[in-house]
């Protein structure tokens, strides 16, 4: 299993266009094969700082959501929305049963 953290400082100005893109992202990703969850939740100690908390099955599936249009499509309008750069950590854990 792959863990995905992702954490997004949002230029206030720009916090209703990244909502509403993040809600587009969320519904496809979590459509796709191998997404096992995908979360966006805002800090709440830090206005308009977010993680984007993501498991997947297997790598390819990360690899496939990184290709995907609905990714690639976010990925292309980031820049717009985002106050500093994008902070991605990536583990590889098994999962308890």
């Amino acid at each position: 299993m792959i863990i995905i953290h992702a954490v997004l400082k949002v230029n206030p100005e720009r916090r209703e266009q990244f909502l509403a893109e993040s809600k587009t992202l969320l519904s496809a990703t979590h459509a796709e094969e191998g997404n096992l969850s995908y979360e966006l939740y805002e800090n709440a100690g830090e206005a308009n700082s977010f993680i984007m908390v993501e498991t997947w099955r297997d790598a390819e599936a990360v690899s496939s959501h990184n290709t995907s249009p609905h990714f690639t499509a976010f990925s292309a309008k980031a820049g717009e929305f985002l106050a500093a750069p994008l902070d991605v950590k990536v583990f590889s854990a098994e999962q308890v049963k």
